[in-house]
């Protein structure tokens, strides 16, 4: 890979990694766990670099962390990590106002499959279509539906005041 396309490489995932790693938290619940998730997805993205279309490397980058989500509970043995000199640690301030929200809808994600975890990310934290999703996911359209659709029902099951407590916020 040639100084330009490693100094555009950097640029990128300088720019877009508070972004995954919110993203990859969703998926699984541990801060600790989704800077793993978006620092492999990133070193996987790395070495395809050069021969990513790159209108939209962040969909690539995406669609390989879900991949790897969703294989990681496949696994039985402890992934081997790389250790770098020196990383770079931010703190991403929270924003949000409805932290019992968030602290209970974490709770009810991390009680749903992975699977299912992953299509309610991509569907309603990533706003992606369904048609989308199924390519992420690399599953069918109908797998997706039906996994939405199991998802949000279990949601409701055990979180049943989701939407009272959203009404007493506004």
């Amino acid at each position: 890979m040639d100084d330009k396309a490693r100094a555009r490489f950097g640029e990128f995932a300088q720019s877009r990694t508070a972004a995954l790693i919110r993203a990859a938290y969703l998926l699984t619940g541990d801060q600790h766990a989704a800077e793993d998730l978006v620092q492999s997805a990133l070193a996987k993205t790395y070495v395809k670099w050069p021969t990513i279309r790159h209108e939209d490397p962040e969909g690539y980058v995406r669609a390989v962390m879900y991949r790897e989500r969703v294989s990681w509970w496949r696994r039985r043995g402890r992934l081997r990590e790389t250790l770098v000199g020196s990383p770079v640690e931010r703190e991403h301030p929270d924003d949000s106002g409805h932290a019992d929200l968030r602290l209970a809808m974490r709770a009810a994600l991390l009680r749903l499959p992975v699977a299912q975890r992953a299509v309610l990310v991509l569907r309603y934290y990533e706003d992606l279509p369904e048609r989308q999703v199924a390519e992420v996911l690399g599953c069918s359209v109908g797998t997706v539906r039906s996994r939405t659709h199991r998802a949000v029902g279990r949601l409701r099951e055990v979180l049943p005041d989701a939407e009272l407590v959203l009404e007493l916020k506004r």
